[in-house]
């Protein structure tokens, strides 16, 4: 293995943490399309927490292919 197991063990939760940052970001299902509700769509999770958290997860993804695996 390239990496060590501590590594894609790191990899998988960074994109455990991308996936949930894009599901923060998606947006509700309106019934009536002729409806535009900015609160929802500019809501502080949407602009705001939803891109941090998928930009952490970026980070963790870069920090696991940097990472060196301990060996004894």
């Amino acid at each position: 293995m390239v990496l060590g197991r501590e590594n894609y063990y790191l990899i998988l939760f960074g994109v455990v943490v991308i996936v949930i940052g894009f599901i923060l970001m998606s947006g509700g299902k309106y019934t009536d399309p002729a409806v535009f509700n900015a609160d929802e769509l500019y809501s502080t999770r949407r602009t705001v927490i939803a891109p941090i958290v998928v930009i952490l997860g970026f980070v963790i993804e870069i920090y696991a292919l940097f990472h060196k695996s301990k060996k004894a």
